[in-house]
């Protein structure tokens, strides 16, 4: 079991806290029919309905019971309008080797409420999981996401080449992959 953070990761401007129930209709507000979303996130499904919502919200529970990862909803700094979602899994387990994935809506974009996100959530899991790699892929034609992963002090390893296959886009899919490490933590930009 992964404990939730109590009181949810906050730095004023968003806050991330665990998926609720009342959050299913901001859900598919948030990805149903995104072309963004759409592109890069492969596994949320097209069209994106309550059913879809409902499901995913469950499913986040019990990732957190299951410790297995900690998926968030990022909010506003009251910690209700949901603006985005970030998330980290545990990739290796034995080896203290996490991984972080995140969305943000389309209104959202452009603010560096992902950036901030990431942030929070990076800093949690190397400190309170002590997690002591924590990685970021994104696909090589996703600049913004490239961008978040910089910003949020990860640095640029390499390229994954052709490591899966995109049905959406009938394509073979390059991954950047970035890594941030504990003692970075301090190096992190303001």
């Amino acid at each position: 079991m992964i404990p939730a953070p109590d009181p949810p990761l906050s730095d004023g401007v968003v806050t991330l806290r665990q998926w609720e129930p009342r959050d299913v209709r901001a859900l598919v507000e948030c990805l149903d029919g995104d072309p963004e979303v759409t592109r890069w996130l492969e596994l949320v499904p097209q069209p994106y309905d309550e059913s879809e919502a409902r499901t995913w919200v469950r499913q986040a529970a019990s990732y957190w019971h299951e410790g297995t990862a900690a998926p968030f909803a990022v909010t506003d700094a009251d910690g209700v309008e949901v603006v985005g979602g970030v998330g980290f899994r545990w990739v290796d387990l034995t080896h203290a080797i996490g991984e972080v994935g995140y969305w943000l809506r389309r209104e959202a974009r452009g603010r560096g409420l992902t950036t901030r996100a990431v942030r929070l959530l990076s800093t949690w899991a190397l400190g309170t999981l002590e997690c002591e790699r924590l990685q970021l892929r994104a696909d090589e034609l996703n600049v913004p996401s490239q961008r978040v992963a910089e910003k949020a002090g990860f640095r640029r390893e390499g390229l994954l080449r052709s490591q899966q296959f995109s049905a959406r886009e009938n394509r073979r899919v390059d991954f950047v992959m970035y890594s941030l490490l504990p003692e970075e933590l301090s190096d992190l930009p303001g």
